[in-house]
């Protein structure tokens, strides 16, 4: 890959899995083209675009689950490094030891099946055996022909079990998806094996790790683990000798490891708003309704905060009740069910001023990303959103802290309207929620991120407010308008809200076989397989009756 520099492309999903590889590609003096793709036909296109002028592509994020040389049909002289976190990943590139390079990290436990369970070789083809007449009698050429045909028959019968285990073994292994390790901590890990990383970078896996604990792709086992895994590297980073040349570094960037509080960007904001649009104080203190309201008074009366201050921005809130703030939150939380509130987490100092937790980055960054304001081509966000993760760019930070305030109270909003109109309903096996067009804000949740972080707050928020048991176990299918005038819907399925839930989602599989059942017209386009796209009645329809 080094060898070649002016032969990489780099084509990937998500903003935070990329910044660590591009450091790489810098440290090297590697030549790459950047081509951002948000899903399975853009990516095809892209290939296709620059499929004669590169031999190596470098896929972040996007990947791993599909055949890619199916999909692809690339040269034989053409490679592909994949640094994906998404699950299971397919086992033809598992197994692939020619065009397919998988990125991951040792530890990581991937249960792919045996390869003589799922790949058979080719079979020789049997010679025919000639009777020729060589004096033998009739009676020899018909025992041999007896056994020849009874050979044959074991054959098929034998390919035929083989043939039933390996679907069954397959359905196994892809019923679920999941997520493994952050791509950005895959990266990170590879330039420290290479004595190549960077606090830059460092930050960076941070970011990467806490967009999955935000998005709740992984479970809190997998979180806790890799905290202490980067954990260790932000003590050898930043607690380095005090010689002046480290000690410029650190006043200029300086990450460390903390206990905060659950709270979004509450550092950014004023703590009661952000008490009212996370969505887990949000959940249990049910603030859609007026006993919501009500306890919300009561949990701020406990602490002893006047409503003047946690109304006014963090930073004007007095410095004395500043100095203890995260103790008296979590005392009274745990008064009110809210035991979680403290997590941990990682921050960042920008000199003496500025300091963001990294779950600040990932609401900026992904509302950035995913911003509907049209300024330029589709490209102009992506640009945007990386611009915001280097410290140079402050002023767009900023502005992502901005937009991000707009979609969380977007998303609490649409919850609270969702719960007490009671657009939530059971559907036998699922629970299904369906925004009609018109709705406030109903532009934002046609974005695949936005769309997901409503599906889980709504989902957490119902459990909490139904006191239907069997409700509580349910899965959620929501879906939004995507393209009024082409009559498309987006959906996404969310697993069941569990303590227990090991994050894995069946909807990829299930919308696949429900749209073969139905006939239905339907485009899985995204990355994550739990997403599809369809078309509203009216138009499936008039599509059918075509």
């Amino acid at each position: 890959m080094v060898g070649k520099p002016h032969f990489i492309t780099a084509i990937f999903f998500f903003i935070f899995f990329f910044p660590p590889c591009q450091a790489l590609f810098q440290c090297d003096h590697v030549q790459y083209t950047l081509v951002p793709v948000s899903g399975w036909q853009e990516l095809e296109t892209a290939f296709l675009e620059h499929k004669d002028q590169f031999k190596y592509f470098v896929l972040i994020n996007c990947g791993a689950n599909v055949d890619l040389l199916e999909i692809l049909q690339p040269e034989e002289d053409t490679f592909f490094f994949i640094c994906d976190s998404h699950r299971p990943i397919n086992v033809v590139n598992v197994y692939n030891e020619t065009q397919i390079k998988l990125l991951v990290k040792p530890d990581d436990d991937l249960d792919v099946p045996a390869y003589d369970d799922i790949f058979r070789d080719e079979e020789e083809e049997e010679e025919e055996s000639e009777a020729e007449s060589d004096g033998s009698e009739p009676s020899d050429k018909r025992r041999r022909f007896e056994e020849e045909v009874i050979e044959r028959t074991m054959k098929r019968r034998q390919r035929r079990e083989w043939e039933a285990r390996r679907r069954e073994i397959l359905f196994d292994y892809e019923q679920y998806e999941y997520h493994g390790t952050s791509s950005a901590m895959v990266m990170f890990d590879l330039a420290w094996m290479m004595s190549k990383d960077l606090n830059d970078m460092l930050w960076w896996a941070i970011v990467g790790l806490t967009d999955q604990w935000v998005q709740d792709k992984i479970t809190q086992m997998k979180y806790v683990t890799d905290i202490g895994i980067l954990q260790r590297h932000v003590s050898r980073h930043n607690h380095r000798n005090e010689d002046e040349e480290n000690s410029l570094s650190i006043d200029c960037m300086r990450i460390a490891f903390e206990y905060d509080l659950r709270l979004a960007l509450y550092q950014h904001w004023s703590l009661y708003e952000s008490l009212c649009n996370t969505s887990y104080t949000s959940a249990n203190l049910k603030l859609w309704s007026v006993q919501g309201q009500k306890r919300l008074q009561e949990f701020l009366a406990d602490m002893g905060l006047p409503l003047k201050q946690v109304k006014q921005k963090f930073n004007s809130m007095d410095i004395s009740l500043k100095e203890n703030l995260k103790e008296m939150i979590e005392e009274s939380a745990s008064k009110f069910g809210m035991k979680d509130l403290r997590v941990q987490t990682f921050s960042i100092h920008f000199g003496f001023k500025n300091k963001f937790l990294a779950s600040d980055i990932v609401y900026a960054t992904a509302s950035l990303m995913e911003s509907i304001e049209k300024e330029g081509p589709e490209t102009t966000n992506f640009i945007k959103a990386l611009d915001s993760l280097s410290r140079g760019n402050l002023d767009k930070l900023h502005q992502g802290l901005d937009l991000a305030k707009k979609q969380l109270r977007a998303i609490q909003q649409t919850v609270a309207s969702c719960i007490c109109t009671n657009l939530v309903i059971s559907q036998g096996p699922f629970l299904y929620c369906s925004l009609m067009e018109g709705t406030p804000d109903v532009r934002l949740f046609s974005k695949p991120v936005s769309l997901c972080l409503l599906s889980k707050y709504l989902l957490k928020s119902f459990v909490c407010s139904t006191k239907n048991k069997r409700c509580k176990l349910l899965p959620l299918i929501m879906a939004a308008p995507m393209d009024v005038e082409q009559g498309t819907v987006i959906m996404v399925g969310i697993p069941p809200e569990t303590e227990s839930s090991d994050k894995k989602n069946f909807f990829g599989r299930a919308f696949e076989k429900a749209a073969e059942s139905t006939n239905s017209r339907t485009l899985h386009n995204h990355f994550d397989m739990s997403m599809s796209e369809t078309w509203s009645d009216e138009t499936c329809l008039s599509q059918v009756k075509k």
